[in-house]
């Protein structure tokens, strides 16, 4: 019992153990329906030789509303290119749906809020350090 005690009083609570993503916005991120989705296997290109050159696994998928397009050769294996695939379209789905509001618009804008935060906090230190080397130089002269 003391050890599930400890365990909780370590272990910060789970909305607070991920701050990059804990105040992100999901409610507009939007879903994929299959009959939405044009899927194509092409032959991928690049380097790998023959076994690139004789498969098709590069998956073409095109968003029928909106037309967009993704093609994707990450991977050898076509089933994980799919998935990338799926995945890359609805984050390009969602920067056009929701523009401002995307969840890669609501992490770009938190990193520069970190960033300016750093910054501010890096010039109050630095103001105050030049402020007490001036003041050490006047005392001790």
């Amino acid at each position: 019992m003391l050890r599930n005690l400890v365990r909780l009083l370590v272990l910060p609570p789970p909305g607070l153990r991920c701050k990059s993503t804990g105040h992100l916005d999901y409610s507009r991120y939007p879903t994929l329906q299959e009959s939405d989705i044009e899927e194509t296997f092409t032959r991928g290109s690049g380097p790998g030789g023959q076994a690139v050159n004789k498969t098709s696994n590069c998956v073409f998928l095109r968003h029928l509303p909106t037309n967009i397009t993704i093609k994707c050769h990450t991977h050898r294996l076509a089933s994980k290119n799919r998935v990338e695939a799926r995945k890359l379209l609805l984050e390009k789905l969602d920067a056009h749906l929701n523009g401002e509001n995307s969840i890669a618009a609501q992490i770009k804008a938190q990193e520069q809020r970190k960033s300016t935060e750093r910054r501010r906090r890096q010039n109050k230190l630095q103001e105050l350090k030049k402020n007490w080397q001036d003041r050490e130089r006047t005392d001790g002269d």
